[in-house]
Parts: structure tokens; sequence; C-alpha cells
């Protein structure tokens, strides 16, 4: 399966037909239990449903063969899938450093949570490899975390360069690709030890599924998260995950739309009198223009807008839009809008990783793009 290409492997790794019935698609396993061929006599290997499940299996196959990775896990959220990876992966006094613009979920996660057991972190400008370097401490840090691109500033991190720093302290290298997708990214192949996602974006397209999986080839590592996942029993149930499989076979025409409709969009508001700065990496106005070209194959369908006029005008934009519905989340077949110091990011208000007031984030759809440009001309014109 490894040698098909994406497009193939998304319909179908781990979805092999019904061999009782012939069904093209594979059942969903609603079920809690597993009946035994006498005692410790499993079916499968299946016993009950936290340590597994045939339709979560399905999905955590899936998800490993899109990332190119050994092991692939599927949890309750994407927060669920980061939390057993930091408890597999760190001790009391250990250290994390991350970017200065992670999801505030993330890094609430790691600093009020983790950080009450004794987890350490710092955060750092992932763009500046010398920060980096000066930041991970050998012998202490564990791990080094990333998103690229970013949010929501959509900054672009060089995986492989972070990938030598990390690995050169001894630390674990963790990507969150949830924005990029495994379509226009696959982090393991550039140096990255972990793959993160909040599956209930890009990987399950349609707004109507909570998840999240982490992807790794080390073996070792692989089995303390498997204990998590099972110990701790965060999982994603069988119809959460058949709903996310169903989503991922569509994947790759998804993200062409996707990634084709920002690029339009972003090109048509370069000028606007009315913003202060357009953060879309497919612009080569942007600071990791040249870096994404070279480690992703598309520029992805998100995008954020900072308004010239400030707070006020970046609320009313965000409120006056009709197809960009204002609703928190991203990655859907719909539009979004945003207002992430209020919403996605306001955890980090007032510190030193809040979001400038005056910035919207735009999670581009595959609608038209006439029609959503026609949707943000008349929200521009009305603040």
């Amino acid at each position: 399966m490894s040698e098909q290409h994406f497009e193939t492997l998304a319909i179908h790794a781990g979805q092999e037909f019904d061999p009782t019935t012939g069904s093209i698609i594979p059942p969903i396993y609603q079920t809690s239990t597993f009946v035994q061929d006498g005692i410790g006599g499993f079916r499968g290997g299946y016993e009950y449903a936290r340590s597994g499940n045939p339709t979560r299996s399905s999905l955590e196959t899936l998800i490993a063969a899109l990332e190119g990775g050994a092991h692939g896990y599927s949890f309750s959220s994407g927060l669920a899938a980061e939390d057993a990876l930091l408890r597999a992966a760190l001790e009391p006094g250990d250290h994390i450093v991350l970017g200065n613009d992670v999801y505030g979920g993330t890094h609430r996660l790691i600093n009020k949570i983790h950080g009450k057991s004794g987890i350490l972190n710092d955060t750092v400008e992932m763009m500046d490899l010398d920060a980096v370097g000066a930041a991970v401490v050998p012998g202490k840090t564990k791990i080094l975390w990333l998103e690229t691109p970013s949010n929501p500033l959509m900054k672009i991190s060089d995986i492989a360069a972070l990938a030598e720093i990390g690995h050169a302290a001894g630390a674990i290298v963790v990507v969150d690709n949830t924005f990029a997708s495994p379509y226009l990214q696959q982090p393991l192949s550039l140096g990255a030890d972990v793959v993160v996602h909040s599956t209930t974006k890009y990987l399950g397209g349609h707004s109507d599924v909570l998840g999240g999986a982490i992807v790794l080839n080390d073996s070792e590592l692989a089995e303390a998260v498997g204990f998590q996942q099972f110990a701790a029993g965060a999982v994603s149930g069988p119809m959460d995950a058949w709903l996310t499989v169903r989503g991922i076979k569509t994947l790759a025409v998804r993200m062409r739309q996707h990634s084709a409709n920002a690029q339009t969009i972003a090109e048509r508001l370069v000028g606007h009198p009315a913003l202060e700065r357009i953060w879309y990496p497919g612009l080569d106005t942007h600071p990791g223009h040249e870096l994404a070209a070279r480690q992703m194959s598309g520029f992805g369908g998100m995008l954020s807008l900072q308004f010239a006029a400030g707070p006020a005008a970046a609320r009313r934009f965000a409120e006056s839009t009709k197809l960009f519905s204002l609703a928190e989340s991203l990655g859907g077949v719909e539009s979004l809008i945003g207002y992430p110091t209020e919403m996605t990011h306001a955890s980090v208000r007032g510190t030193a990783l809040e979001v400038p007031e005056n910035l919207i984030r735009l999670s581009v759809g595959i609608e038209n793009v006439d029609d959503l440009l026609g949707d943000l001309d008349e929200a521009l014109a009305a603040i």
C-alpha cells in the first residue's frame, strides 16, 4: 500500500470490504465488548472497545498510511491525543520548547495542566533557528513542539532544520500537522518524530465529528502512547471513527479546492485599504513563502487578516459576513470566520502569546470562490 499514490491510499488503506456480505464499505462496529472463544480467546485481538475496535483500527491504519508512519492512534479529540503523547513521553522536571503562536488549547494543556505535574515549558519564535537552538537544553528538553503553518499567524517553520536542532539536544520533535493535512505536508519524511492532528478539522472535513490522532515510527514510544490510550481511555468511538474515515476519502480533492480558493481570496485582497496585513503562505510577500513551497505541496485553506483601523473594524468584519459563518473550528467544507483573541486563543490573552486584536482568521471552504469573494467584499464595505 505504501507504494500507492495518496488519493488511492485515502480510499483504500485499512478499508477492506466486508468478507461476509461483500459490503464495499466496512461496517461500523457499534459495540462495547466482544465475545471470546474461551477465556482469553480473542477474535482478531478484540476484547473490549476501550482497548480496541475494528472501526477505530481501520482509521488508525488509514491515518498512519497517509502520514507515512508505522503506528497510528485515534483519540476522542485533538487535545486528548496531545495529552496522551505528553503523558507517554514526559516525566516531572522535563522541558518542552514550543512555538510562540501555537494553538491556545495546546499551550493551555502544556502550561496549566501538565505544568502542575512539574513539566516545564518555554515558547520561542520557531522561524528563528538560532533562538530555538538557544532555547533547547540538552538532556532537559524532551520535546520540541511546532505547528506549521501556525495558528493563526500562518508562520512556516523549517521542519528539517528544527528536527536537526531537536535531535541534537535529545528531544522528540513533534509537528502539529492539522492546518496542512497529510495531503499537503508529511512531517515524518522531513525528520519529525511524531505528527499530531485534530482530525476534527481537515481530515474529517465536514464539521460533524470530533477527534484527534497521533502518528509515529518509534515502536517504544508508540507502545507508551498505546498504553495511555488504553489506560486513560480517551478513545474515539466507532461512529466518530467511521465519519472520519468517510471524510478522509475526499481529503485530496477537498484540499486542492481549499487551497485554490484561499489563494484566489488572498491575492484579491492584496492592497485593500482596510487591511494592514494578509497572512497567507501562498503570497510571495509572506516571510515563509519559499520554505512553504519547498516542504508543502500546496498552501492550504487558512488565512488571517489584520485590519488597519484596529480591533473594532476586525470585530465588525467578523460579524458582517454571511457565507463565512462566525464559529470556532476550521477545515470543514463550509467557510468559517473567527476572532481568535476572543475565540480560539482567548486562553493566552494577556500573555506573550496573545493574538493581535485586529486579526481575524478565515477557514476558506470549497464553495464557489466568486460567492466567497462577494461575501467578503460586502463585509469590507460595511466596516
